[in-house]
């Protein structure tokens, strides 16, 4: 799931970079002013003397932004119950992180407006924007990016909620009773239909607008209720039961196709997934590649005559949001992963050190969406609201550089995880220490003229990037052979040691290379609960004799390190460290090499 979330964020950034320079060419240009009243056209619905209108930008602002906010909603439930937030461990630092992103960048606006007519635009440079910033990090291709892109998606989901929650209580002007008491009947009849599991889209639809023009009506801005609607929508991992019958369903079809079995089947393979998946199937690339850019084009827009740049340029609004994206964030987010790490709070989700970290927090700053849906709420003087929307573009920019700054001066091994501190001072050796024996886990003919060595670490991304790699390759040629030998890099892939633990009770079982296979394909997912269900599917005790396995993988470090491993994937070749890229050609021409005669 985050993969896809993360193809669609990076891939739509395109269509809000061209959204938000149409935007700006329409605002600047000879029919500048036709920008501003096509947004406040009126548009709306009547029923007899009933009539219910918003302009078009409070129809995207208040309607369209509601269901990008439900999309919000659904990934939370999603990543809560099955995916990434499910671990604790690994909520706790990005959620702080996203807290301090939230607190230093108001804390640095309030400094240079507490007591201005701009003092209630404190939460518009709190938000980060995740389509922007994982454009981003896709440009600058940043080492590791998968634990990084993880790492910065959780943060992105509590900077949204966390931002909600405060559109809600701060940028709320008056409250109708009627109204409120109305949004709660009909959210108290979407709650009493997903306990009685009845999941009819008819009755949810009419419902949910419902609910939406009731919120609208009360004074508390609906996006609420977008993310609360996308929390209450029901998800679970696919169940064997379900699984099965699918299967049976496929089966029937292929084996006497019908437009009968075709229904069937496709009826209980959409049933064994989730409401909630499907929603975000159907949903994201709309509001990320409709809803979101028609957004952009809605609000970006500001004239940057001479005037309007030379009152920005002195303007306490405009620095401050500026400042706020570009120092804040980065102060804050990075003071609030440091802290969890320094008290021992959380762990990192992967190989990440402080040079990716910090570029992360600094492109961070890049807030855009809901910096802009902040903007509309907190100012109703156009000129303090055309100050603010450029301290947006200008501190989003210079976020985007100084993270790209960042990425370029970070440490970088190609291809290699190891922590700074591994780096070694002196020239490392080049032989293996230890020769292959029979205590090794080995892959492949005993009589084999090749055999590859490899120092690997079942968290690395790098490892699990070269496992199809080895194994095509030792398909490919009979008379290689793999062997493999444990390198935990606990300061970096927490998981790493327990999975290792796992494999050799497995190998206890004749097992081990079906479990390293199930690791590697896993990677993600690693959690002690993860790991028991795995040893469960090969019938194995994981934690039946922790103190050998431990000594075993012990053995693997210490030849690891006498023969000069530093970091994962490490591989010897006959013996002779392997120093060439990591990909299959490169592999297979040293091979080669070895084939021929000396």
């Amino acid at each position: 799931m985050l993969r896809a979330f993360f193809r669609t964020e990076a891939g739509s950034t395109s269509m809000l970079l061209v959204a938000t320079a149409l935007a700006l060419l329409w605002a600047n240009s000879p029919w500048g002013d036709t920008y501003e009243a096509f947004w406040h056209t009126p548009m709306g619905l009547s029923f007899g003397d009933a009539v219910f209108s918003l302009d078009l930008r409070h129809w995207v602002n208040d309607g369209l932004m509601t269901l990008f906010f439900f999309v919000i909603g659904l990934e939370v439930s999603y990543e809560m119950r099955l995916g990434q937030l499910r671990d604790r461990r690994l909520i706790a630092v990005p959620a702080v992180a996203a807290l301090g992103g939230m607190l230093v960048p108001a804390g640095i606006y309030l400094l240079l407006n507490a007591g201005g007519p701009g003092a209630g635009g404190w939460g518009v440079p709190i938000a980060t924007d995740t389509a922007f910033v994982l454009g981003v990090l896709a440009v600058v291709g940043a080492r590791c990016p998968d634990p990084l892109r993880a790492f910065l998606m959780t943060l992105a989901i509590v900077d949204d909620v966390l931002a909600i929650i405060i559109i809600a209580l701060f940028y709320t002007e008056t409250l109708s009773l009627p109204a409120l008491v109305t949004a709660a009947v009909l959210l108290a009849a979407i709650m009493t239909l997903r306990w009685l599991r009845i999941w009819r889209a008819p009755a949810y639809i009419v419902l949910g607008f419902g609910l939406w023009v009731a919120t609208l009506e009360s004074g508390i801005h609906p996006t609420l209720i977008g993310i609360a609607l996308g929390v209450l929508v029901f998800v679970y991992a696919p169940t064997d039961q379900k699984l099965l019958m699918a299967g049976e369903a496929v089966h029937e079809f292929t084996s006497e196709p019908s437009a009968r079995a075709a229904r069937e089947a496709a009826r209980r393979v959409q049933r064994a997934v989730s409401v909630n998946e499907r929603l975000q199937l159907r949903l994201h690339p709309w509001t990320s590649y409709v809803i979101v850019p028609v957004f952009a084009l809605a609000n970006a827009g500001v004239r940057l005559d001479g005037e309007t740049l030379r009152a920005a340029l002195t303007s306490p609004v405009a620095i401050g949001v500026a400042l706020g994206l570009v120092l804040g964030k980065f102060i804050g987010i990075s003071l609030g992963t440091w802290l969890p790490l320094r008290f021992g709070w959380g762990i990192l989700p992967g190989n990440l050190v402080w040079g990716q970290l910090l570029g992360g927090a600094a492109v961070s700053g890049i807030g855009f969406t809901v910096a802009l849906f902040i903007v509309d709420l907190a100012f109703d003087d156009p000129a303090i609201h055309a100050q603010a929307k450029i301290g947006i573009l200008a501190g989003s920019l210079l976020a985007a550089a100084l993270g790209w700054v960042i990425f370029r001066m970070a440490w970088d091994r190609g291809g290699v995880c190891a922590p700074p501190e591994a780096e070694p001072g002196e020239e490392l050796p080049e032989i293996l220490s230890v020769p292959v024996g029979p205590d090794d886990h080995v892959r492949g003919p005993e009589a084999a003229r090749i055999t590859i060595v490899e120092y690997g670490d079942f968290e690395c991304p790098y490892c699990g990037r070269l496992h199809p790699i080895l194994e095509e390759l030792r398909q490919k040629n009979p008379d290689v052979r793999l062997v493999f030998r444990h390198f935990p890099l606990r300061t970096l892939h927490p998981r790493a040691a327990p999975a290792a633990i796992v494999a050799e009770a497995a190998a206890d079982q004749d097992s081990f290379w079906e479990m390293h296979d199930i690791l590697y394909d896993n990677q993600r997912f690693l959690t002690d609960e993860d790991l028991a269900h795995y040893a469960a599917q090969l019938d194995v005790e994981p934690w039946s004799d922790v103190p050998r396995h431990v000594s075993r993988i012990a053995l693997d470090e210490a030849s690891g390190r006498d023969s000069g491993v530093r970091g994962t994937p490490t591989l010897f070749l006959n013996g002779v460290r392997y120093q060439g890229p990591l990909d299959l050609d490169s592999i297979s021409r040293a091979v080669e090499d070895l084939r021929k005669p000396s």
